[in-house]
């Protein structure tokens, strides 16, 4: 089951991402992840969910007269609004995750939206930040990019080393070799076909796929 989460940063106005929300099986907006959607996806989501804090009222009404199933959270929590939002996902049964309108805005918070995807990492559900250009997708054993050649890739290790990544597709390879935690040398690789496969022993690795336009 796909899910597609609506959050409350920078979300551009794109036909890829309104596919993406149009085609998910559940749509998930976490708190003014609705106001995002209704200015720039269309459709209203399935289940709205957070404190609330930020959904004016034009938005509110729109989600209402759709139907939103709404799971109010005090403003005063543990977790934020996307946090909330992915536990639910993974709640309802979610075998992929896609979040749009994570980047942007406060670094601190958009940062802390990156290291989220190890959330869903641990119960071994796939998850993604997507925006018009670019998916950043967390690993823990292998991945596959799609994309047109000269696209840029980075393998990113977050939460400590990498090792054992093999790579296949990309300008500059890896064999059976570490990317360090806290240091650059897996950013700017380069698709050399159509799509790139990596695998790797141990360690959750970002691939943030970059995608370049004709």
């Amino acid at each position: 089951m796909h899910i597609v989460i609506a959050a409350n940063g920078e979300l551009q106005n794109h036909p890829r991402l309104r596919a993406l929300w149009r085609d998910a099986d559940w749509r998930v907006a976490a708190n003014g992840g609705a106001v995002n959607a209704r200015k720039h996806l269309a459709l209203a989501p399935h289940i709205l969910i957070g404190d609330l804090d930020s959904l004016d009222a034009p938005t509110r009404a729109w989600c209402m007269a759709a139907h939103a199933e709404l799971i109010q959270h005090p403003r005063e929590k543990d977790a934020t609004d996307l946090e909330l939002a992915l536990d639910l996902a993974a709640a309802r049964g979610a075998t992929a995750i896609t979040i749009l309108g994570a980047t942007g805005g406060r670094f601190d918070q958009m940062l802390a939206n990156v290291l989220l995807l190890t959330k869903p990492a641990r119960a071994q559900i796939s998850a993604r930040i997507a925006s018009a250009d670019c998916d950043a997708m967390l690993g823990w054993e292998c991945a596959t990019v799609r994309g047109k050649i000269g696209d840029t890739v980075s393998l990113i290790p977050l939460a400590g080393d990498v090792t054992g990544i093999t790579t296949h597709g990309l300008r500059y390879p890896l064999r059976d070799e570490t990317l360090v935690f806290g240091l650059a040398r897996g950013v700017s690789n380069e698709l050399v076909a159509a799509h790139a496969e990596i695998e790797w022993a141990h360690g959750w690795l970002l691939v943030v796929h970059l995608f370049s336009f004709d």
